[in-house]
């Protein structure tokens, strides 16, 4: 039995599987996704959505979607689902699905009368090129196939309606056709691995409706062009392959190019490999640069980002080269802003001021991983510069204050990962001296330390000396300022403003590898982020406790934006939330994180198949919400589950 399978009964019922999405990507940053049924509900969902860089930084659906006909005896049976406006869906063709299942690629078997149908779909790994496998398991009398493509050709951010600009015209091309549809884009092609009849029906089918899009307070209605449909003959056993990619290609390629890539696949047979599959899909290459992407469908790579994912994505799951290559590439963005170039490569927000914290804090997961040896003589440097460049005030807004202590001035522009604005202004002003900034730099300082200490020689010897006495006066600070009556940590300290919400920022204090914290202090962190923090889906952003709490991200934008960071639940903190666990509670605490990381298995089939969305409600039923699969969080899970196998062994 096939791990990721929905039967007849889950397929059939729209109330259930019109909200369960699927994702593929490839290493260009393309990607596929719609509804298990085939129903777009999102102004992002599309069968091939790819950058145009010629146009913008943004991606765009070509081919929206493609309605299947199966046609016997001349009765016609559209395997196809859209949702119109009001409850219209035409046609109906999610009640044909016999079962789907993800076990390499996504497949659907499809039963009309006599008829058995098997459908599956991949990607080429380096091109813009998606595959769609027809084949005819059962008929009992001639089986016609018609496949009836709709085209958008919009950016994700924007929708098409019926208009006179658009070119409806095509060119022939072996075994199917070309087309654009406006000026600016790339030609769309359209083939088919056997031979066919194209028959040109140019239409728009109007009043195309996104419920996800409303639900988010937008506009969510669209016209899509529909210019025909291909028409051919498929005999039982037989298999037929339809292509949507931006180059031609000879049909006679098609077939060992996609069993190659399914060949290439990893199989979905549990939590852990869905998860490894996911942090794959993260991955993007543009030339000889290798990014993460922060998520799907509609983030970019994001510098915070990237340092938090890259040792659960990489190191946890055994692809220490793989890491190398992401770090190679954040290096330039790291050097680039150092030295007060523009960013050279596309890795977006490396201005935030934690941003050079969570660079080190990565490096030393390499160092935990592979080895210090290696990472000084990898990354010795790029550490240094990164230290020096904060320790003498080059940051435009990272100041090293005489208590040792790191202050930032976030009251007028968001500048944590909690960054949700209204208006232009942070909606949580987290300002001064920022409890996770200086829990980092603290760390930090102690890593460089170790590290100078380890390679040896007189002048590292001399500097890791002035970093001990600097990590001392922050760690004597860091209690000073941060430790309260109550035994947990303030959120933010900022002249006499000061933060007493109870926010998950203190955890990593207790979960770093070197804490300003002694183990009874550590201890009462925990207990406090244990007994208002945890969900069974991750880590509340606020407890239900302080004030402004706002667990449901539901809503429009506005009412979403207020309580994106106030009492949501974030499953990447769970990673750093476990690694807490253990430091205090040791082997004891093994079978508590495994009871821990069961909640999130049931995830992997809802919202989106076999990956983990952005964020989840803070309460029950602690629904997925947001971007509908998100870097940190997979790679905060992976990191628990490798940190869980390592204490087992550890164990044994």
């Amino acid at each position: 039995m096939c791990y990721l399978r929905f039967d007849k009964t889950q397929m059939t019922n729209l109330q259930d599987s019109l909200y369960k999405e699927l994702l593929i990507t490839n290493e260009s940053g393309a990607y596929c996704s719609t509804t298990l049924v085939g129903c777009n509900i999102r102004k992002y969902h599309g069968l091939l959505v790819c950058p145009i860089p010629e146009l913008d930084e943004e991606n765009h659906v070509l081919l929206s979607s493609l309605d299947e006909t199966v046609v016997q005896h001349g009765a016609e049976f559209n395997l196809g689902l859209h949702k119109y406006q009001g409850e219209n869906y035409s046609p109906k063709g999610h009640k044909y699905i016999v079962s789907f299942e993800w076990e390499k690629v996504p497949t659907w078997i499809y039963r009309i009368g006599g008829v058995l149908l098997k459908k599956e779909m991949v990607f080429r790994t380096d091109r813009y090129r998606l595959f769609i496998r027809y084949t005819l398991l059962e008929a009992h009398s001639p089986t016609t196939l018609r496949l009836k493509p709709f085209l958008a050709f919009r950016s994700v951010r924007q929708w098409t309606h019926e208009n006179s600009v658009a070119n409806t015209g095509y060119t022939p091309v072996k075994n199917g056709i070309k087309m654009c549809l406006y000026e600016g884009y790339p030609e769309l092609y359209m083939q088919t691995t056997a031979k066919n009849e194209f028959h040109y029906q140019p239409d728009w089918y109007r009043g195309l409706d996104y419920p996800k899009e409303r639900e988010r307070g937008y506009d969510s209605t669209e016209d899509l062009l529909v210019p025909g449909y291909f028409e051919m003959p498929i005999k039982k056993g037989e298999s037929i392959i339809f292509t949507a990619s931006l180059k031609e290609k000879n049909p006679k390629d098609y077939e060992p190019i996609m069993e190659a890539e399914i060949e290439s696949l990893d199989r979905r047979d549990s939590l852990y490999h869905c998860l490894v599959n996911a942090a794959h899909q993260f991955h993007v290459q543009k030339g000889e640069n290798e990014f993460v992407l922060a998520g799907y469908p509609w983030f970019k790579p994001r510098a915070r980002d990237t340092f938090i994912s890259l040792p659960g994505l990489t190191l946890a799951i055994g692809e220490v080269e793989q890491y190398e290559r992401y770090m190679a590439t954040a290096i330039i963005a790291i050097r680039d802003y150092i030295n007060k170039r523009p960013i050279s490569v596309g890795i977006y927000e490396m201005e935030q001021p934690d941003t050079l914290l969570w660079a080190v804090w990565c490096l030393q997961q390499y160092g935990k991983y592979v080895s210090r040896k290696k990472c000084y003589e990898l990354y010795g440097d790029i550490i240094t510069e990164i230290m020096d460049f904060i320790r003498q005030g080059k940051h435009n807004n990272l100041f090293v204050h005489d208590n040792g202590l790191l202050y930032s001035n976030g009251r007028d522009k968001a500048i944590t990962w909690m960054n949700s604005t209204a208006n232009g202004r942070p909606i949580i002003p987290r300002s001064g001296y920022i409890v996770e900034f200086n829990a980092l730099w603290y760390n930090a300082m102690k890593f460089y330390e170790q590290m100078l200490t380890e390679a040896g020689g007189e002048a590292n010897l001399a500097q890791a000396e002035i970093c001990n006495a600097e990590a001392e006066k922050i760690g004597y600070s860091f209690k000073d300022v941060f430790l309260n009556e109550h035994g947990y940590l303030l959120d933010y300290v900022d002249g006499q403003m000061m933060d007493w919400s109870v926010r998950p920022n203190q955890l990593f204090a207790i979960a770093l590898d070197f804490s300003p914290l002694d183990v009874r202090q550590r201890k009462g962190v925990l207990d406090i982020c244990t007994k208002e923090l945890v969900t069974p889906k991750g880590i509340r952003s606020l407890s239900p406790k302080s004030g402004g709490y706002n667990p449901m991200y539901i809503g429009q934008q506005v009412q979403r934006d207020y309580a994106y960071h106030q009492g949501t639940a974030w499953p990447w903190l769970t990673g750093f939330y476990l690694e807490a666990y253990l430091r205090v509670y040791k082997m004891s605490g093994v079978n508590y994180i495994e009871r821990q990381l069961i909640g999130f298995e049931e995830e992997l089939f809802y919202h989106c198949v076999g990956t983990i969305p952005e964020l989840f409600d803070g309460n029950p039923r602690f629904s997925g919400r947001g971007a509908i699969s998100f870097a940190m969080n997979v790679s905060g899970l992976l990191r628990a589950i490798h940190l869980l196998e390592k204490y087992k062994i550890e164990e044994d």
